[in-house]
C-alpha cells in the first residue's frame, strides 16, 4: 500500500481494522514521523531549515512559522496554508487529516487529534478517522483541544483551555468545555 492508497482510505472516514494494512502503513509512517519531529525538536534550526523539515513531514511544501517543540504521529496529513503560526509544544494526531487555512494561529500545547476508537470492545483497537478544518485567520487558544471531525470557520477565535467537540462557525468566539459560541466578531 502507498502512501497515497493510505491517505485515501484515512480521509474516506471508514473504521480502520487494528492490525490491517492500513493499520501497519500507520505505523510505518509513524516512525518516520518520529525520526523528522526528533530532528525538529532536538536542535535549533533556522525558520528555513524548519520549513523543509516540515515539508519532508508533511509531503507538500510549506511555508510555516514553528516554535519547537512539536509533535505528530503521521505527518503525511497535514496540510498548512501560508502563513500559519505553530507555537511550541502542539500535538497534532493527523491521520483523518487536519487542514488548517492560511494565517491561522495555533497556541500553544494545542492538542489536534482526528482519531477516535471503536466503542464495542471488540473494536476498541479500531481507529476511525475523521477530519479537522481550521479556516483563513482562526486563532486557537494555548492549551485547546480540537477532537475529530470539527470544522472551524475562518476568522474564528477560540478561548484559551477550550475542547472543540462541535463545529464553531465563522467570524465567532467559542470558549469552555466543551467550546460554545458566546459572541459574534464584527468585521
Amino acid at each position: 500500500m502507498t502512501t497515497a492508497e493510505f491517505l485515501s482510505r484515512m480521509n474516506s472516514g471508514g473504521q480502520v481494522t487494528a492490525e490491517s494494512d492500513v493499520h501497519r502503513i500507520m505505523h510505518s509512517l509513524s516512525q518516520e514521523a518520529i525520526r523528522i519531529t526528533m530532528e525538529i525538536n532536538s536542535r535549533y534550526h533556522t525558520p528555513d531549515e524548519i520549513n523543509a523539515l516540515m515539508s519532508e513531514l508533511t509531503g507538500e511544501r510549506v511555508e510555516v512559522g514553528l516554535f519547537p517543540p512539536f509533535y505528530t504521529d503521521c505527518g503525511k496529513n497535514i496540510h498548512l496554508g501560508k502563513g500559519v503560526f505553530i507555537n511550541a509544544g502542539c500535538k497534532f494526531q493527523d491521520q483523518g487529516g487536519i487542514w488548517i487555512g492560511d494565517g491561522a494561529l495555533i497556541g500553544h500545547n494545542t492538542v489536534l487529534a482526528t482519531l477516535n476508537h471503536g466503542l464495542r470492545p471488540e473494536e476498541r483497537h479500531d481507529l476511525i478517522p475523521k477530519p479537522i478544518h481550521i479556516g483563513k485567520n482562526v486563532w486557537i487558544g494555548s492549551n485547546s483541544t480540537v477532537l475529530a471531525g470539527v470544522t472551524i470557520g475562518d476568522n474564528a477565535v477560540i478561548g484559551a483551555g477550550s475542547v472543540v467537540t462541535k463545529d464553531v462557525p465563522e467570524n465567532t468566539v467559542a470558549v469552555g468545555c466543551p467550546a460554545r459560541v458566546i459572541r459574534r466578531i464584527d468585521t
